[in-house]
Formats: structure tokens, C-alpha cells, sequence
């Protein structure tokens, strides 16, 4: 059986809103979104069991819209009952077993177009989030997006999103992904090696409908 991790976000209660300074849209009065602070969290972990050699940290959106065909688009809604994907926003991996925690913005300081740089950093190895296939078509902002990147659910989404901040407590010292990896590639590769896991949750929504109830 996988012991619990203790994994605490002190910026928002667990499961309540996350607050703007952590989003990558915010709410506006004209053309329904503008762009927000995106800083990362400060995140800390502890309770990790002998033998832990290393940590991930991934966060995801499992409330993702399946099809774009409704999103953002005028006089149209995302229904409530249209099936739902995961969409990472941080894919952090190899981070060292002495390691048990993050600073705010450790990860992100703001929007970067075309992305933060992925790979090794001084606390381990960054992995792509899924803008990277989001912008694939923008050419202003295509690009690997490394790091964290917040929630930026459709303003027209009949749901409310959940963030899951999750990390692992590995028995190996390095997953050896390859040098670009997503989190779908991530979360599969250290299944094997899950000493233990915990997580923080938070949600978040565009639409004034669904963020008012």
C-alpha cells in the first residue's frame, strides 16, 4: 500500500479557489480574459518514507475539455456533460531526496512566450506542460512551455476546474526520461517506483456564471 505524503500549498485552503496571483488568465470586462500573474506556488512536502532517492511534482486539470469545438467561442457553452481529458500545467521530475519544497515563483515569475526553457535545473528536471500543445498554432506564442504554467480554463465552461498538486516519493534517484518528456510520459514512468504520494487541490474558473455560485 502507497504511504501518504503530506503535501501543503499555504496560499489557498485545500479545494478552495486559487487565488489570481497564481493563474495564467484572469477575468476582464472586455474579451472575457486577460492575462494573469502566473507565479508558482510556494509548495512543501514532508513524511517521506526511508529510502526515498528522489521527488516529482506534477500538477493537472482533469476537467479539461475532450473537444475545442465550443471553447471560447461566443454564444456558445463547454457543456457540462462532455467527457473531460487531463492537461498538465507542471511536470517536475528528479527533484534531489533532501529537497522539500519550493519557493513562490521558484518555477514561474510570470508568462513567458514561447515558454520557459525545459531541462535540468538546480532542483531537478523540468518537463513540458500542455501549452506547449495549446499555442502549437499561435505563432506569437508556439513553443516548448517548461515549468509551471496556471489555469487558464474556457470562459465558457459550464464546470468549475480542479488543479492537482501532487508529489511522489520515488525509490530511484532519476527516471531517465528522455530530454523532452510531458507529463503523460512522467506520470507513467514513475508509477513503478511510488514509495508515496500526496496532494493539494484548488479550483479555479473564467466563467462569472460558475466562479459566483
Amino acid at each position: 500500500m502507497t504511504k501518504r505524503l503530506e503535501v501543503v500549498i499555504d496560499a489557498w485552503a485545500y479545494g478552495d479557489m486559487i487565488p489570481d496571483d497564481y493563474v495564467f488568465c484572469v477575468p476582464a470586462e472586455e474579451g472575457h480574459i486577460a492575462m494573469g500573474p502566473n507565479l508558482s506556488p510556494a509548495i512543501h512536502w514532508s513524511n517521506a518514507p526511508g529510502g526515498t532517492k528522489s521527488f516529482a511534482l506534477l500538477c493537472h486539470d482533469p476537467d479539461v475539455p475532450s473537444s475545442g469545438e465550443n471553447v471560447n467561442k461566443e454564444g456558445l457553452v463547454v457543456p457540462a456533460n462532455l467527457p473531460r481529458v487531463d492537461f498538465f500545467h507542471w511536470v517536475l521530475v528528479d527533484i534531489p531526496a533532501d529537497i522539500h519544497s519550493l519557493a513562490k515563483g521558484a518555477e514561474s515569475e510570470g508568462i513567458v512566450p514561447r515558454g520557459k526553457t525545459a531541462g535540468p535545473v538546480a532542483y531537478g528536471v523540468r518537463g513540458i506542460n500542455d501549452y506547449t500543445a495549446w499555442f502549437a498554432s499561435d505563432p506569437d506564442m508556439q513553443g516548448d512551455y517548461g515549468g509551471y504554467d496556471g489555469p487558464c480554463p474556457p470562459w465558457n465552461d459550464e464546470i468549475i476546474h480542479h488543479y492537482h498538486f501532487t508529489v511522489y516519493a520515488l525509490k530511484v534517484p532519476s527516471l531517465r526520461l528522455p530530454e523532452r518528456f510531458d507529463g503523460h510520459q512522467a506520470r507513467a514512468a514513475l508509477q513503478p517506483h511510488i514509495l508515496a504520494e500526496g496532494a493539494w487541490v484548488g479550483e479555479y474558473a473564467l466563467n462569472p456564471t460558475v466562479r459566483n455560485r
